[in-house]
């Protein structure tokens, strides 16, 4: 192999994991290649706009999968330089420390961690403070211990949902403010608002930023780490399988397909992977060989099953006055995230999304068909829309798998009704609430564009859970470390290693976990 392919560590997939990864281990000086399947995402009017955002899912990568009745979908997925972040809300929320331990729910067992809160602990804080996460610690009854405060004060609520926070507290919970990666400038009084920095922030959730004002993956670590001259990335390059030596202890090979359709062998002496829970359980299968027939990594099994993403609800409340609102992911709620007087069983969050506009609304007609009052026009309807995105806990039952059949097609299989039942009582929580919280009682509406699909198995934004890690070699893929069991130098540093997914967004689980890996890393370079 030629002496300019070889590196220290070659990391592939450029997202939540990877990219962070790249921005810790850019500073040790080793050789760093980073290989990303997609290009720079065009900076351009529809990063804003909502029908080609939402509704013909312009930058949706474009592929089909199959559940397992043979049925295409397109998946939520995006492959460009920062991976999903392109596209997440940026609320960045830390796991609740009862998360890492075993919570029995309505439909079974989400499993125990091998690591505890605290070990992550000092990795959340490292990662909110890079991140540029603004929020307050403390306010969230249900948070654990936080070691430093987030290094920006929250971005305050406009006036609509600063109501919507009264109502709620007068109603006996506790609101708090949602942590959030944005780049806001500051009042005098070290408040972040709405200014030339992020001119239009209602469009952070689910849009790509045109002004970069987004904490994506790309904006906060790849761009900085790149402007080390020890670190390379190369976009278009869609790594098909991973060779090893004879002893199937090392990887020895990415293989790699180029932008111009040509084949290229990179070599590194540690490889991680991060494309992502999907496309990394499928890399792996893709890879095995003689010493490894079931796939790299796999002697357990376990990878590709275990599949993990939320039960999530994205629904439309109509206020019975205006909501002028132009940033509302301001809000969260925790009330009910590990249980409720009536409810012996965690229920998950609710959080404000993005404000609906007319376009949207528009999209959904079809679906809303009877449910909203014909004489109220789109543009009426979107001015008083609310927004709430409701998150529940999917358990990790191993038959919830990612395979690749006989033709190469990538097959999800999926119980889209597992553990939903704490779902349904949190939105009849929800609905319960609309009266005293200034909402019309009868309207909360299914808003199922914000989810980007077609048919529900294809909302895999919060996928996770398809290469575990443990520290049993026979129920897991991976060590503590995140290091492959069965190889030397193979890690996975996405979503992939989460043996539950709790009911907050991941991201800020995978970015902590990317620096808590890439200190491994560092330490195995010296």
């Amino acid at each position: 192999m030629a002496g300019d392919q070889h590196y220290d560590v070659i990391i592939i997939g450029t997202g939540a994991g990877g990219g962070t990864l790249a921005h810790r281990l850019a500073s040790t000086g080793k050789r760093i290649l980073l290989l990303e399947r997609g290009d720079r995402l065009p900076r351009e009017r529809d990063n804003w706009d909502s029908t080609a955002v939402f509704v013909k899912g312009k930058y949706r990568a474009p592929e089909y999968w199959y559940d397992k009745d043979g049925n295409a979908f397109p998946p939520e997925v995006n492959y460009y330089v920062g991976g999903n972040t392109k596209f997440y809300g940026a609320a960045l929320f830390r796991l609740r420390p009862e998360d890492f331990g075993e919570l029995r729910h309505h439909d079974g067992i989400s499993p125990a961690w091998p690591i505890d809160y605290q070990d992550l602990e000092p990795y959340y804080t490292r990662a909110e403070q890079l991140y540029r996460v603004h929020g307050r610690h403390g306010e969230d009854p249900t948070e654990g211990p936080a070691s430093g405060q987030y290094p920006f004060p929250p971005v305050e609520h406009e006036p609509r949902i600063q109501q919507l926070s009264d109502d709620l507290e007068k109603h006996g919970l506790h609101p708090f403010h949602l942590p959030i990666g944005v780049n806001l400038t500051q009042d005098e009084h070290g408040r972040a608002v709405h200014g030339s920095a992020c001119i239009r922030c209602d469009r952070v959730d689910g849009f790509p930023c045109l002004l970069g004002a987004k904490s994506d993956a790309e904006v906060i670590c790849v761009d900085p780490a790149l402007r080390n001259d020890n670190v390379t990335m190369i976009t278009t390059a869609n790594v098909r399988r991973l060779e090893t030596d004879p002893t199937g202890r090392t990887v020895t090979a990415v293989v790699t397909e180029l932008g111009d359709g040509s084949t290229a062998e990179f070599a590194a002496d540690i490889v991680v992977v991060a494309c992502g829970a999907v496309n990394s359980a499928l890399l792996l299968l893709r890879s095995a060989n003689d010493r490894h027939p079931a796939g790299l990594a796999n002697s357990s099994d376990v990878v590709g099953r275990h599949y993990l993403r939320h039960n999530n609800l994205a629904l439309m409340a109509v206020s019975k006055e205006p909501n002028p609102t132009v940033f509302q992911k301001t809000l969260a709620l925790h009330d009910w995230y590990l249980g409720a007087d009536d409810w012996d069983h965690p229920l998950g969050g609710i959080q404000m999304l993005g404000k609906s506009d007319a376009d949207q609304i528009h999209g959904e007609a079809p679906r809303w068909a009877g449910a909203v009052t014909p004489d109220m026009p789109f543009e009426v309807l979107a001015h008083h829309a609310v927004d709430f995105w409701l998150c529940g806990e999917d358990l990790p039952h191993p038959d919830n798998r990612v395979t690749l059949d006989a033709d190469g097609n990538v097959r999800l299989t999926l119980d889209e009704k597992n553990n939903i039942a704490g779902l349904k009582r949190l939105r009849h929580k929800l609905q319960g609430m609309l009266g005293h919280l200034g909402l019309h009682e009868h309207h909360l509406l299914p808003h199922s564009l914000y989810l980007h699909k077609g048919m529900p198995i294809g909302a895999t934004a919060h996928q996770a859970g398809t290469v575990r890690f443990g520290t049993d070699p026979a129920s897991s893929a991976l060590d503590v470390d995140c290091k492959a069991h069965d190889l030397d130098n193979l890690y996975v540093v996405d979503t992939s290693f989460f043996p539950s997914i709790g009911a907050v967004n991941p991201s800020l689980t995978a970015i902590a976990n990317a620096l808590r890996v890439g200190d491994h890393l560092a330490d195995r370079l010296r």
